[in-house]
């Protein structure tokens, strides 16, 4: 079992790794091109990874970091990937995009839920939950308001596809700190590295859905 969870750990940092860096550097190239196509592929399949293989390793040995992040990242990877498939009008959602807010809606009402009862036992880690749990819910509802809108909502394929993204890097640069935590003061929160990058990151998401949205 050692090894199985070693070999998987390795998956998860090479796949996490990849992901971060490739990331970092779409956040500063032209975006498009067949470039960013390409190193888009390469943020996705290194982002999957990271994800199946943290929710594996949480099953393995119970984790809440390893479990959040793999719930939020393959949420967030898997539909930015899927909105790609409406640029094309007449587009319809097919049973792999309601399974996968379905999966979102489940693990978001939980974490709400799990971060209220942290809480009351005066455990701030609950904060996590409750930030993460309601992202979650916000992105289901605009899958349903997409769906609602027969998808035809211009440019909303676009727009959602930068902010989950954008979302599953948050969620990379987020075990990164997490896991490098003991390296800065120890009298820092270990919540605060939970939501720094959100803070940091989350501005730039309105910012380049404005640019390219309106240069479309």
């Amino acid at each position: 079992m050692k090894e199985v969870f070693f070999i998987l750990l390795c998956l998860h940092i090479a796949g996490g790794g990849l992901g971060l860096l490739v990331g970092t550097l779409i956040l500063f190239l032209r975006k498009g091109d067949s470039n960013h196509r390409k190193l888009g592929l390469l943020f996705y399949g290194g982002m999957c990874l990271a994800g199946v293989t943290s929710l594996v390793m949480a099953i393995l040995h119970p984790n809440y970091f390893l479990f959040i992040v793999g719930i939020f990242t393959l949420y967030m990877n898997l539909s930015a990937k899927r909105y790609l498939r409406f640029k094309k009008n007449g587009q319809e959602a097919l049973a792999i995009d309601y399974v996968i807010s379905i999966f979102m809606l489940v693990f978001g009402i939980i974490f709400i839920a799990f971060g209220i009862y942290l809480l009351i036992q005066a455990k701030n880690f609950g904060i996590v939950f409750l930030v993460f749990g309601g992202i979650g819910l916000r992105f289901v509802w605009q899958d349903y308001q997409f769906q609602q809108s027969g998808y035809s909502i211009r440019l909303a394929w676009l727009s959602n596809h930068i902010q989950r993204m954008m979302g599953t890097y948050i969620a990379s640069l987020t075990a990164f700190l997490v896991v490098n935590s003991s390296i800065f003061p120890q009298f820092i929160p270990s919540f605060v590295f939970w939501l720094l990058p959100g803070f940091i990151v989350g501005p730039l998401i309105g910012r380049f859905v404005k640019k390219y949205t309106r240069k479309t």
